[in-house]
C-alpha cells in the first residue's frame, strides 16, 4: 500500500497545502526569553509566528502545551487537529521592536513552537522577515529550525551574516522510511528535500546543526537508521547533533498509531502502540540512548551529541542504566505546561484558504 511513486506523493503534498485553512490572530510577543530551550542548549530567546503550525505533525506536543490559549477558541479550532494554521502576519514588526530594545541579547531560536517557514507562513515570508529583523541588530545570533526546504530562500541573507546563524532542518527518519513519515508529517517538506537543503547549506559554507527529533520506534530507532542519520549529519558538517525520543505527552502517539494503521504501516503502528505503555517507553529510551551514542562515536564526536531527555517517564532501572554512560545526554526536568510563551491577544479574523 505504501509503494506510492514519488511524483504522486509530491502531488498529494501540494494538494494538501492548497486546502490549508489559515487564521490570522494578533499576538503581543516578539522575542521572548526561553528557560526551557536554554536548558536544552538550543537558545536563550525564542520567536514564534503564531500558535498553530501548519506542518500538522501528528506527534507534536504543542497542542498539549497551548491547548488553553484563547486563539483556538476564537478561531473555532481543535488544538490537536491538523489542516489549519494560526499565524500573526505582523510578527516581524514586533520582532524588530524587541531586537532593538533588548539590552541583554543572545541566541534566538526561530522558531520554538511554530515553524516560521511552514506553508501557512509563506505568503508573508514570516521566517525570512523575522530573521532579517533580528540580524539588523548587533549582539544577536539565530538558530533556525524548520521542516521546510523554504529556508533556502534565506540563504543569501544568511551568507551575509554567516557567523551569526545556525541552520537546522528537522529530519525525523532516514530516506527508506520517508513514506511513513509523510503520513505523520502531512504538510512538511518531504525528507529528501529537507536533506538536500541541508547539504546546500553546508555546500555554501553556512554553519549547520543536526536535529533528529523525535526518533520514533519502528521508524528511526534501529541501529542502522541511526547510523545513516549520523553519517548524514557528518556530511552536513553539523556543529551539534540534537536527538530526542518520542514524547508520550498528549494524544500524539495515539494519533500516530491510528494514522499509520489506516495507511497500512502496521509494523510501525505496532511499535508506536507499544511505547504508549510506560515500561515499554522506558526500555525504548534506554536502547535509543545507547544506539545513538554508538552511532555518534562511530561516525562523529560524542562531544557533539545533545540527547534531550526528560527522565520522569523512565523506570528506576532504566534511569540507572543510562546514568552509567550518559555521554551526550542532556538531563531535563519534567516539562511544565506554560501558556506564557505566547501571550493572549484580542481577536481572530475569518479563516481563508491559502493559495500557492
Amino acid at each position: 500500500m505504501h509503494q506510492t511513486n514519488k511524483s504522486t506523493e509530491r502531488e498529494l503534498y501540494l494538494q494538501k497545502r492548497e486546502r490549508m485553512r489559515i487564521h490570522h490572530y494578533p499576538l503581543k510577543a516578539g522575542i521572548t526569553r526561553t528557560s526551557e530551550f536554554e536548558k536544552k542548549g538550543l537558545a536563550t530567546h525564542a520567536v514564534n509566528v503564531g500558535t498553530k503550525c501548519s506542518q500538522g505533525c501528528l506527534y507534536c506536543n504543542t497542542g498539549a502545551v497551548l491547548r488553553m490559549h484563547q486563539s483556538f477558541r476564537d478561531c473555532g479550532e481543535d488544538p490537536f487537529a491538523c489542516g489549519y494554521a494560526i499565524v500573526d502576519p505582523s510578527t516581524p514588526k514586533r520582532v524588530a521592536r524587541d531586537a532593538k530594545r533588548a539590552r541583554k541579547r543572545g541566541l534566538v531560536q526561530l522558531c520554538t513552537r511554530t515553524d516560521g517557514w511552514a506553508p501557512g507562513t509563506r505568503e508573508y515570508r514570516l521566517g525570512r522577515r523575522c530573521l532579517k529583523a533580528i540580524l539588523l541588530e548587533r549582539g544577536w545570533t539565530v538558530r533556525i529550525l524548520s521542516k521546510s526546504d523554504g529556508i533556502a530562500d534565506s540563504f543569501r541573507l544568511i551568507e551575509r551574516h554567516r557567523e551569526r546563524v545556525l541552520v537546522g532542518v528537522s529530519i525525523t527518519a532516514p530516506l527508506r522510511h520517508e513514506a511513513a513519515i509523510q503520513v505523520l508529517e502531512p504538510h512538511a517538506t518531504p525528507i529528501i528535500d529537507r536533506m538536500l537543503v541541508m547539504l546546500e547549506a553546508a555546500g555554501r559554507g553556512l554553519r549547520t546543526y543536526a536535529m533528529f527529533c523525535p526518533l520514533l520506534p519502528g521508524i528511526a530507532d534501529s541501529q542502522a537508521s541511526l547510523d545513516r542519520l549520523i553519517e548524514f549529519a557528518v556530511k552536513c558538517r553539523a556543529e551539534e547533533i540534537f536527538a530526542e525520543p518520542a514524547n508520550p505527552r498528549g494524544p500524539g502517539l495515539r494519533l500516530c498509531q491510528e494514522a499509520l494503521e489506516q495507511r497500512g504501516f502496521l509494523a510501525e503502528a505496532k511499535a508506536i502502540a507499544a511505547i504508549r505503555q510506560r515500561p515499554h517507553w522506558s526500555r525504548y529510551v534506554v536502547k535509543l540512548v545507547s544506539r545513538t551514542q554508538r552511532a555518534v562515536r562511530k561516525h562523529s564526536d560524542i562531544s557533539k551529541l545533545r540527547f534531550l531527555l526528560y527522565p520522569s517517564g523512565l523506570s528506576a532501572e532504566g534511569r540507572a542504566r543510562i546514568e552509567r554512560d550518559d555521554a551526550g545526554v542532556v538531563w531535563l526536568r519534567k516539562r511544565e505546561a506554560s501558556l506564557s510563551a505566547i501571550p493572549d491577544a484580542v481577536s481572530c479574523t475569518s479563516p481563508r484558504v491559502e493559495r500557492h
